[in-house]
């Protein structure tokens, strides 16, 4: 008579005994049955739940290829073959029937009738107990994970931006990989200057991200460990909710949360910009959809054309298009009086605005602490079952964002007066040359400048760019640049001043 040895012995696994242990019980219980031990399978580190382990489905092959030769399957016990009671009693069934094979535990008998009632009682008991031990596993694990993720620990494998390490007490903590940290905090500072998605991906990549995926860049963004916060898991009992880690964050909470605001709000959009086209992503038809772009065959020449995938006879030369709208950016572009008469006036008003600075610091921190008290407040009716996880879930997220918005507020509050300034004076000189920025920056970052002077989508037609507002830096060259006709505001608005 011949067997199979089959050992079990799973990552979490509760058993007192060893792989050792369980093959040694397996060649006892066939040494004394005068049984040869024809093969030997292993598997170490799977689920007790299921059969999808590699060195069970190689315990079939072996059966199939060796059809008739084999009579039994030895386990040391069933826990070691399954912890599902359904699943393991439907196996032993299919082995028995298409092959003649006794699934056989070392405490069993080997001339055990499967067909008894009162056997089939016996391991449907036994697996029973498996199953309910199982479940009990399961419950303890999630219980721990909980208990880590209340306390601010993340347990799981560590995200990029962080690796995996122990505490003073051997607990597991994320410490910050600082090469690493400065590519995380690059997405989040692009995405909220208002960067494609798939452009980051493309620039990150190259400086070393490796996440690969379409969703990559969104789960960064979605990830709050990176503002220092742990989300603990919910369940029918507890809402889910997000705790200070015990590690230190990459980036501020308030950009997490304003970053969730854009996520929630904005629908990715499927033109993609490039170095040849890039007003694509940021022109608009008058129907309100994106334009796309590419090359019309000519009789001797491929022709760049901007076209809406609707209006099929609105074709915009690309050529055309865009030496217009460098002709805008120039002429948005302020003179240098007119940057003189400016930087006098903003340093002026930052003067003011910075007076009010503890004013406002101080009123934003009660808005803070409101906003704290209405989350705790809504944790406790939520504990109290005054309201259902749905309304919890939807107020959670309301009062998060408000409070991130709060948080970036007061961190731009918080900024050195010297520095604001400083900054200030750096960038004004640029208005005066905002073409040539535009021509030499990378499609990026044209999209973060058109951004920046444009609040709204551009739509073009019969050689003029419209749009319902400009930034109010570049209101006092409107007059102007409507007068040449490449600039129209739909919906026009006083100039808030004008040059000297």
């Amino acid at each position: 008579m011949n067997a199979i040895g089959y050992l079990r012995l799973s990552v979490r696994d509760q058993s007192r005994y060893s792989l050792e242990y369980q093959e040694q019980a397996i060649r006892d219980y066939c040494h004394r049955n005068n049984i040869e031990l024809t093969a030997l399978f292993i598997d170490n580190g799977y689920s007790s739940y299921n059969f999808d382990r590699p060195n069970y489905k190689a315990v079939e092959v072996f059966i199939k290829k060796h059809k008739g030769k084999n009579q039994y399957v030895i386990i040391m016990d069933h826990d070691r073959f399954s912890r599902n009671l359904s699943e393991a009693l439907a196996k032993i069934g299919e082995l028995e029937i298409r092959y003649g094979i006794k699934v056989l535990a070392t405490h069993e008998p080997v001339d055990l009738d499967p067909s008894d009632p009162n056997v089939f009682m016996q391991r449907a008991f036994r697996y029973l107990l498996a199953n309910e031990e199982l479940l009990r596993i399961r419950k303890r694990t999630r219980q721990g994970m909980r208990h880590a993720q209340e306390s601010g620990r993340f347990v799981n494998r560590a995200p990029f931006g962080y690796v995996n390490a122990k505490d003073e007490s051997n607990k597991s903590i994320l410490l910050i990989d600082e090469k690493k940290a400065e590519i995380i905090q690059k997405i989040y500072r692009d995405y909220l200057a208002g960067s494609p998605v798939h452009l980051i991906y493309k620039d990150v990549a190259r400086l070393g991200f490796t996440v690969k995926g379409n969703s990559a860049i969104t789960k960064v963004l979605s990830n709050c460990l990176y503002a220092g916060q742990v989300r603990v898991i919910g369940d029918r009992t507890h809402p889910e909710r997000y705790v200070k880690g015990l590690h230190t964050p990459i980036i501020s909470e308030g950009d997490f949360w304003l970053a969730q605001e854009r996520l929630g709000n904005k629908r990715p959009s499927k033109a993609q910009a490039s170095e040849k086209f890039p007003l694509r992503g940021i022109l608009k038809c008058s129907c309100g959809r994106g334009f796309t772009a590419g090359y019309s065959k000519g009789k001797r020449h491929y022709y760049l054309y901007y076209r809406c995938i609707k209006h099929t006879n609105i074709n915009l030369p690309g050529i055309e298009l865009h030496e217009r709208f460098k002709q805008l950016l120039k002429a948005l572009s302020l003179s240098t009086d007119q940057m003189e008469y400016l930087a006098v006036t903003v340093k002026t008003m930052l003067k003011t605005a910075l007076q009010d600075r503890e004013t406002q610091l101080t009123g934003k921190t009660k808005q803070l602490e409101i906003t704290n008290r209405k989350i705790e407040e809504l944790e406790e009716r939520f504990f109290n079952k005054e309201i259902e996880l749905d309304t919890y879930k939807r107020w959670y997220s309301k009062y998060s964002i408000e409070k991130g918005h709060l948080m970036d507020e007061l961190s731009k509050l918080s900024a050195d007066n010297k520095s604001a300034w400083d900054r200030l004076h750096g960038v004004l000189p640029k208005l005066t040359s905002l073409a040539d920025i535009y021509e030499r920056a990378s499609v990026k970052f044209k999209h973060q400048l058109i951004r920046a002077v444009f609040k709204h989508p551009i739509t073009y037609s019969d050689g003029t760019f419209r749009t319902p507002s400009i930034s109010e830096l570049f209101m006092l060259q409107y007059p102007k640049i409507k007068e040449k006709g490449l600039l129209f505001l739909e919906q026009p608005r006083e100039i808030p001043f004008c040059s000297p």
